[in-house]
C-alpha cells in the first residue's frame, strides 16, 4: 500500500496507507484501522465490534456510544447500515480525530467526535443513557496493542451505569483469557445482569469481542439481519466475513 499522509509527533509516528479505496491508519506501526466505503465488510475486527447489533430489533438502537475511535471505520458502518440517531465517538488522540475526518470521512450529522480521555469523560458523565456502547480502548507498547484499562468491577459498573435498561455492550479484548478474566464473567452481579453472552473472535486475530445483551440475541437472526443489511446474502459474499461465536450465556 502506499503511503498517502504521514506525520511525526513527538516519539509517536502516523501514517494513512491507502490502495484503492481502501484507507489504514498505523500508529507506530501498529495497525489501528482499515475503512472502504465500496465494502460492507472491512476484514477486520472492526465488523464483529458491529454485527451484535443487527441482533437488536430495527430502530431500538437509536444512541451509541464508541469509546476509542481510532480511524473511524465501526462508526461508519454503524452510521451506514444501522442508521441510529446519534453515535458519539471518544477519542484521546487528536491525531486520530484529524484522520476519522479526512481520511475516513466520519462526518455524518448524526456523528459527534469528542476529543477526550474517554475514562474520566464516561466517570463524569451525567447525560441520557445509551443503547449500545462499544469500548475499543487500546494504545500500543513496544509494536503491539494493548488496552488501557483492565474491565475490572469498577470500570464495569462504569460502563453499566451509562447503558439502558435493554442495552448493549461490547468490549474489544486483547485475548480470551482478559475476556474471561473480566469483571462481567468472574462476578456473578455483573453476569446475571444479562440475557445473552457471547463471544466473537476471527482466526487470524487475537482478540476476543465480548458481547453482553440484556435483551436475548438469536445469533443465526443476527447473522442472516446483517447479511441481508449489508448485501452479504450470497454464499460467496458471506466468505468475507469469517468468525468464531461461542456462547457464554443465552
Amino acid at each position: 500500500m502506499a503511503v498517502e499522509w504521514s506525520k511525526q509527533a513527538g516519539a509517536t509516528y502516523y501514517e494513512v496507507r491507502s490502495a484503492g479505496a481502501t484507507r489504514r491508519l498505523y500508529t507506530n506501526k501498529v495497525f489501528h484501522s482499515q475503512y472502504n466505503p465500496n465494502k460492507a465488510v472491512q476484514g477486520g475486527i472492526w465488523d464483529l465490534l458491529a454485527l451484535p447489533a443487527f441482533g437488536y430489533p430495527a430502530g431500538s438502537i437509536k444512541r451509541i456510544l464508541v469509546l476509542g475511535v481510532g480511524g473511524g471505520t465501526v462508526l461508519r458502518q454503524l452510521q451506514q447500515f444501522l442508521g441510529p440517531e446519534k453515535i458519539t465517538g471518544l477519542e484521546l488522540n487528536k491525531v486520530h480525530l484529524f484522520v476519522a475526518k479526512k481520511f475516513f470521512a466520519v462526518k455524518h450529522k448524526s456523528i459527534e467526535l469528542i476529543e477526550a480521555d474517554a475514562i474520566g469523560w464516561l466517570g463524569n458523565y451525567q447525560g441520557e443513557k445509551f443503547d449500545m456502547i462499544i469500548d475499543d480502548l487500546f494504545g500500543h507498547y513496544q509494536g503491539e496493542a494493548e488496552r488501557v484499562i483492565k474491565v475490572n468491577k469498577g470500570w464495569a459498573q462504569t460502563l453499566m451505569a451509562h447503558l439502558t435498561a435493554e442495552g448493549l455492550l461490547v468490549v474489544n479484548f486483547g485475548s480470551n483469557n482478559e475476556l474471561k478474566n473480566s469483571a462481567f464473567i468472574a462476578y456473578k452481579k455483573y453476569f446475571k445482569q444479562f440475557k445473552s453472552i457471547f463471544r466473537l473472535s476471527k482466526p487470524e486475530y487475537d482478540n476476543a469481542i465480548g458481547v453482553f445483551a440484556k435483551t436475548a440475541i438469536n445469533n443465526k437472526k443476527m447473522r442472516e439481519k446483517f447479511f441481508i443489511k449489508t448485501g452479504l446474502n450470497t454464499n460467496s459474499k458471506m466468505k468475507m466475513l469469517a468468525y468464531q461465536l461461542k456462547v457464554l450465556k443465552s
